[in-house]
């Protein structure tokens, strides 16, 4: 069993079913969220090539400051026009 915190100061930790992985990302649109921290886009301009000579399509999103959660709406976005998501944490 693996427990994952979330880091927004929860006091009790939400028990939440891991998300199914696919077995190949060929073929997927894997949306890549540069959190606008330095050094995060050249971080994910790594993975992104990484992910295209694996066959997968990359859409790149960024939210408008590290320090808040993504809005709404560029969540709904992720959500509905990616079947995966990797988040930059860089400085």
């Amino acid at each position: 069993m693996t427990t994952v915190l979330d880091p927004t100061s929860e006091q009790a930790p939400a028990a939440r079913q891991r998300a199914t992985r696919p077995e190949s990302l060929a073929g997927l649109t894997v949306g890549l969220l540069d959190i606008s921290k330095p050094r995060g886009n050249v971080f994910l301009d790594h993975v992104s090539e990484r992910l295209t000579g694996l066959g997968a399509t990359v859409n790149r999103y960024t939210k408008p400051a590290f320090t808040k959660p993504a809005p709404v709406d560029l969540r709904h976005e992720i959500a509905t026009e990616c079947a995966a998501v990797i988040e930059a944490l860089a400085d």
